[in-house]
């Protein structure tokens, strides 16, 4: 060996241990050819993309894809293409959607694992696994998941649940740079996909049962540097923060965990925030905002343009967080642009996203703690529903929701929200409760109830928007827990926690087709992409995330459901 190739093999190696102790030796196929970069432009018109490019699949949240190749008529071909099953130590949920440039699809995994594979083929690219340490999931607070990526330039970024942002080279994997944003089990965490906007990649926080205070924030893509970051608590001399009693705000929850939506037209960014802490309202009397509200900010500095409150002084755990979508509304006569969004509290809303003016919120499950709206938008509660330290209440929906994080589906052409759908309710019981870093801030003892009446505690749901009334529903006795993709074949694709992905009839709820078994039970959304022509269904089966850890008797039923992580591929005539 000669001195030159020993001292190329010798920097080989070294960048090899280099590799391996930030957590990833690449091991990369290049089997899908070149990758297309996934710029700003790609993004705004991603309607006409042939791919999944973003968690949504568009900035405007709507979870709708324009391919018609599988359709009402045929979808009773679909089978498996290809299919990947990951390592038997990831048992927990599995939440990410498939996203796919060109033909490179990508999911993450429970614990922050990344894979890359070839859309048409399975054939694994390379994987990155960080293999963090048991601090990362000391706050985690609803099990240790992940719900994808985003895609911008050259890179996919994933937001770890151990508080740092990493940069992957899109086709080789390997790391580009990482930016840690807090320090592990202190109450904090990321479970969220962000979202690539012009410039700037956007995150929000996990852990408002811990007392953490709530942020949203961008950065460089190229670099990780912040560019901004908005509190979702404002301090006691900012706006708002006399909504609080003066100390509180500092530990006043609000997290941001779900993926915001976009509107490029008007360069605004839609962001919803969640429950603040203690749970026990009767401990921080007043409106505490920005807690269960939707912002609406400025993408270049994160200033509030405005915000809408869906429940004030929240004691049920409520939220905000779920997706705003970006939707055009005729109510009453009159048209609107507007954000539709089925919250935690129970009701569906449509909110004039240029004013954040209410236009209307209707009730999709039994609501007992919040039973209306004002004229004016403000919402109005029971204060019977408010339990005292050592009293307890019973009220519907359940802290889970009528609807938890999964993603609505939201067809324009026939003005159809697609709504997965919880029926529960809940005793609540409060405590006493001081802030301590790292530990439960809650205040309050919880069980959850079957909803009187319900017909079991799933639903999948089709809201009209013009009205915000139902037009068909499905039931199933176990959750409904898997998100919705819709197509313009007028199909509606969702998985339940029996193990099978559906195609319904967009117009009718008519099942027409199932998969076969499953392995394990779906509590992610699918992603509907085209590639070399051909239209695929993806979705990830993996049963976890809440349901198993607080669910009580919702738990019990789908307690035989297999545990397990696989990522499966439709299309038609296959196999």
């Amino acid at each position: 060996m000669n001195s030159s190739s020993a001292s190329a093999n010798w920097q080989k190696a070294l960048a090899a241990c280099a590799l391996a102790a930030i957590g990833f030796a690449p091991q990369f196929s290049n089997a899908a050819g070149d990758y297309p970069a996934v710029t700003f432009d790609r993004l705004a018109n991603a309607k006409s993309d042939p791919g999944w490019l973003t968690y949504y699949r568009t900035y405007d949240g709507q979870s709708h894809s324009p391919a018609k190749q599988i359709d009402t008529s045929n979808v009773k071909d679909l089978s498996l293409a290809w299919s990947y099953k990951f390592p038997a130590d990831l048992q927990q949920g599995f939440e990410a959607t498939p996203i796919v440039n060109g033909n490179y699809l990508f999911v993450s995994t429970p614990k922050d694992n990344v894979y890359a594979f070839d859309a048409t083929t399975g054939k694994s690219l390379w994987k990155y696994e960080p293999n963090l340490g048991p601090e990362a999931f000391k706050t985690a607070c609803c099990d240790v998941v992940n719900r994808g990526v985003a895609l911008y330039g050259k890179n996919a970024y994933i937001a770890m649940l151990d508080g740092e942002i990493v940069a992957l080279d899109a086709q080789s994997g390997n790391v580009a740079w990482k930016k840690r944003m807090f320090d592990p089990g202190l109450g904090y965490a990321f479970s969220l996909a962000p979202l690539a906007i012009d410039g700037a990649i956007v995150v929000g926080n996990s852990g408002g049962e811990y007392g953490a205070r709530g942020f949203i924030a961008a950065l460089d893509p190229d670099n990780g540097n912040v560019l901004w970051k908005r509190t979702t608590i404002p301090g006691p001399k900012e706006k708002g923060g006399d909504t609080w009693p003066d100390g509180m705000q500092e530990h006043g929850g609000g997290a941001s965990w779900l993926t915001g939506t976009f509107d490029p037209a008007t360069k605004t960014l839609f962001w919803g925030v969640g429950n603040p802490g203690p749970w026990l309202a009767k401990l921080r009397p007043g409106s505490n905002l920005y807690s269960d509200s939707l912002l609406a900010l400025d993408p270049k500095t994160g200033d509030i343009k405005w915000h809408y409150q869906y429940t004030r002084n929240d004691t049920w755990d409520y939220d905000g967080v779920n997706t705003p979508i970006l939707a055009n509304v005729k109510y009453d006569g009159k048209d609107y642009d507007a954000i539709i969004h089925a919250d935690r509290n129970g009701f569906f809303h449509a909110i004039d996203r240029t004013t954040g003016k209410l236009i209307y919120a209707h009730p999709f499950v039994k609501a007992m703690s919040v039973t209306g709206y004002t004229a004016e938008g403000d919402p109005i509660e029971d204060q019977s529903k408010y339990p005292n330290a050592g009293t307890t209440i019973n009220t519907c929906p359940s802290f889970l929701g009528g609807k938890n994080w999964w993603s609505i589906s939201y067809d324009a052409a026939k003005h159809l929200a697609f709504v997965p759908t919880l029926h529960a309710c809940m005793s609540l019981s409060g405590k006493s409760v001081s802030y301590m870093e790292g530990l439960p801030y809650l205040g309050e003892g919880f069980e959850i109830q079957p909803e009187p009446g319900s017909k079991g505690y799933g639903e999948l749901q089709a809201i009209d928007v013009n009205t915000g009334k139902k037009v068909w529903s499905h039931w199933t006795k176990m959750p409904w827990n898997g998100g919705v993709a819709s197509t313009a074949g007028g199909l509606a694709f969702s998985g339940s926690l029996d193990g099978h992905l559906y195609a319904f009839d967009e117009e009718t709820g008519k099942v027409l087709w199932q998969s076969p078994k499953l392995a394990s039970g779906i509590v992610a959304q699918p992603s509907v992409f085209e590639a070399n022509g051909q239209e695929y269904v993806a979705v990830l089966a993996g049963y976890g995330g809440a349901n198993p850890i607080w669910g009580g008797p919702m738990a019990k039923i789908a307690d035989k459901v297999p545990r397990g992580g696989t990522l499966y591929v439709f299309a038609l005539h296959h196999g």
